[in-house]
């Protein structure tokens, strides 16, 4: 469906009755799109979740505004808060992978009320030294502004061939041929703005504040993505009561690259049972 968040438009795939259910809001990562979660929403269905799978500004099928002060954090949990209101949502479980992940950090302490539960995959607290966030800002720039002048082709070879994607590549060649044409799928313009936006560099530090999530927080990553394992790692021991879980044999897109052991992370989290398939319920 399309919602109009404060002039914008997004699109928001729902599964399930939110009205009715707990929902789960699903945020993905730079470059991606809702139908990233497309292979975990059935998990999430068989432990009675509905799920909220949001395309952020600039992806997708969301709209990409022109004015670029609405790819901020602080303008994108706005619009985020005005979905959920939309929708008729008081309060839901969020879930965001990398980019994603720490946009449901800012919503998490921005708007507590609106967060039953975090879970946070691959995803850090921002850059604490000022100085090398300024780096980051610069780098992110003149990426965004290779990506206007050469084009989304060229974005999506040159992404998927990041050593943080590596892992990626021992997929399936029909996982990996899906995942390049949601790439492809969005507008250079769009990507830009979103990575001046919304980049590592552009916003503040939320280290110092992980202690005011309290007991509700997972972070999870994959063993093969050990810079993040061991953010992971921090993360969880700033959070009194949070819990961490690093997933043995999975790299940086762990939902993708070991969906069961995600799926099974979320259900342990939230304390509830996931059905197994009929060839194992007799075991």
């Amino acid at each position: 469906m399309t919602l109009d968040a404060r002039g914008a438009r997004y699109h928001v795939d729902v599964t399930g009755d939110p009205a009715s259910e707990p929902a789960v809001v699903l945020l993905h990562g730079f470059s991606g799109s809702s139908l990233d979660w497309s292979d975990l929403v059935p998990s999430l269905r068989s432990m009675g979740r509905a799920a909220i799978a949001v395309d952020l500004a600039g992806h997708g099928g969301s709209e990409a505004p022109t004015d670029p002060a609405r790819y901020t954090m602080r303008e994108t949990v706005e619009d985020l808060d005005g979905i959920m209101a939309a929708l008729g949502i008081p309060q839901a479980d969020w879930v965001g992978y990398s980019m994603g992940g720490r946009v449901a950090l800012h919503v998490a302490l921005s708007r507590p009320e609106r967060v039953r539960s975090l879970v946070l995959e691959s995803a850090s607290s921002g850059i604490e030294d000022p100085e090398a966030r300024e780096r980051r800002r610069h780098e992110d720039d003149k990426l965004a502004t290779r990506i206007e002048e050469r084009g989304i082709e060229w974005f999506a070879d040159y992404w998927s061939t990041l050593p943080l994607f590596e892992t990626q590549w021992e997929l399936d060649s029909s996982t990996r041929a899906r995942l390049h044409a949601r790439r492809l799928a969005n507008s250079p313009a769009g990507l830009a703005r979103s990575l001046r936006g919304m980049g590592q560099g552009a916003h503040e530090y939320l280290g110092g504040r992980l202690p005011e999530l309290g007991p509700g927080a997972l972070f999870l990553a994959g063993e093969r993505d050990p810079k993040y394992a061991e953010v992971a790692r921090r993360s969880a021991a700033a959070v009194p009561g949070a819990r961490c879980v690093v997933v043995p044999g999975a790299g940086h897109t762990v939902h993708l690259e070991a969906p069961d052991a995600f799926a099974r992370a979320l259900a342990a989290h939230w304390g509830v049972l996931v059905p197994q398939p009929a060839e194992n319920a007799a075991t």
